[in-house]
């Protein structure tokens, strides 16, 4: 059923404001990039006439805070065969974008205009935090338009509803009351943010590729807990007060390179792992070239199960601290902690780290190869 829009100014009577026929499918692209909030959904435009492999040119594209890409298409007075037709076309090529692919399309786009670089920094300058490692698990499609006939609502609907194809219209109407201009937005089906994985496919390359080397560590330095002075002065990382909390870190190879984070402060410091995981009791550390039990050293932090936090938490299993033996390449005090937005962060207390963004800014900060 065809939709119709209204709008009443109501300050004494209602008063009916005026629809206009405004050239609005061309401006609308603009109006969109200026700010896309006037799609009603948090999104980052990542590319604006986006070439495809097929000779096809998209309108807008967007990626939203998990990392969804929302391929935007106008109408443009196009018949509804043509238009939906486009749009499946679109999303046969979206589906195939690999991380690379997404970041260097961004890239493209960012310079063109004058914007952060990486899209890491702008993700972050835009949803507070750093993108997902996985970019393009799914996507969205959407024609923009002031108005479609019932074939193309039949058919959007059809695909949508019944073959979860994700695609859907999103309306805009222009009014004007005393010399004033407004949009108004709806969409044609309620549930305007199903998308779906790419079926089918390869998924190719939809994470950064993993260097084989490099690994995030969360390190908690916290009053009455780990000590980040103690980690720097006598070479190491932990975790514990529960199973969930030092599984990963039990996972770091000899040889692994880290880059260490306190969470909320920022990056402090960039070494290799040097020994295997052991348990606080047992763990041996070099200490001016001689091996010390960790135990002996004159510690500020607590790393036992009843020590810290962590021993009021209520965590049952294994709640002891895992000690990981580090060589420092670089390391700096917490009040030197270096962050910039865009820079990976997670709870995990470790995790591989595919962020090329984060290594690169972290290395070129700490002056590091």
């Amino acid at each position: 059923m065809p939709l119709e829009f209204g709008l009443w100014r109501v300050d004494d009577k209602p008063v009916r404001v005026a629809m206009r026929p405004m050239r609005l499918e061309a401006r609308l692209e603009e109006l969109i990039e200026a700010d896309p909030e006037i799609l009603g959904k948090p999104l980052l435009l990542i590319g604006r006439q986006v070439q495809t492999d097929h000779g096809k040119v998209i309108d807008l594209l967007g990626v939203d805070a998990e990392g969804t890409l929302h391929v935007l298409e106008l109408k443009r007075d196009r018949t509804p065969r043509e238009v939906v037709a486009q749009l499946l076309d679109y999303g046969s090529w979206v589906q195939d974008l690999s991380n690379e692919q997404v970041r260097e399309i961004y890239s493209v786009y960012a310079r063109s205009r004058g914007l952060a670089e990486k899209l890491d920094e702008a993700f972050a300058l835009r949803f507070g935090g750093s993108p997902p490692e996985e970019l393009n698990s799914t996507h969205t499609l959407t024609v923009v338009a002031s108005e479609v006939d019932a074939a193309t609502e039949r058919m959007v609907t059809y695909l949508a509803s019944g073959y979860q194809v994700p695609l859907n219209v999103l309306f805009f109407r222009y009014f004007e009351d005393e010399g004033r201009s407004y949009l108004a937005r709806t969409w044609l089906i309620d549930d305007a943010d199903a998308s779906v994985a790419p079926v089918g496919t390869t998924r190719r390359a939809k994470q950064e590729l993993w260097n084989g080397t490099d690994w995030y560590v969360s390190f908690g330095d916290e009053p009455g807990g780990r000590s980040w002075e103690d980690a720097r002065q006598y070479g190491f990382v932990s975790a514990g007060g529960g199973e969930w909390f030092s599984r990963t870190i039990r996972s770091l190879p000899v040889g692994a390179r880290l880059f260490t984070h306190i969470p909320k402060v920022g990056y402090v410091g960039v070494g290799t792992v040097s020994g295997e995981p052991r348990p606080f009791d047992e763990a041996v550390l070099t200490v001016a070239d001689e091996s010390r039990q960790m135990s002996d050293l004159p510690l500020q932090g607590g790393y036992r199960p009843d020590s810290g936090p962590a021993a009021e938490s209520g965590t049952t299993g294994d709640r002891r601290e895992w000690i990981v033996p580090v060589v420092w390449e670089r390391s700096v005090p917490r009040a030197r902690a270096f962050w910039r937005p865009g820079l990976f962060a997670n709870q995990n207390s470790a995790c591989k780290l595919r962020a090329r963004f984060t290594i690169d800014e972290v290395s070129r900060h700490f002056d590091i190869g």
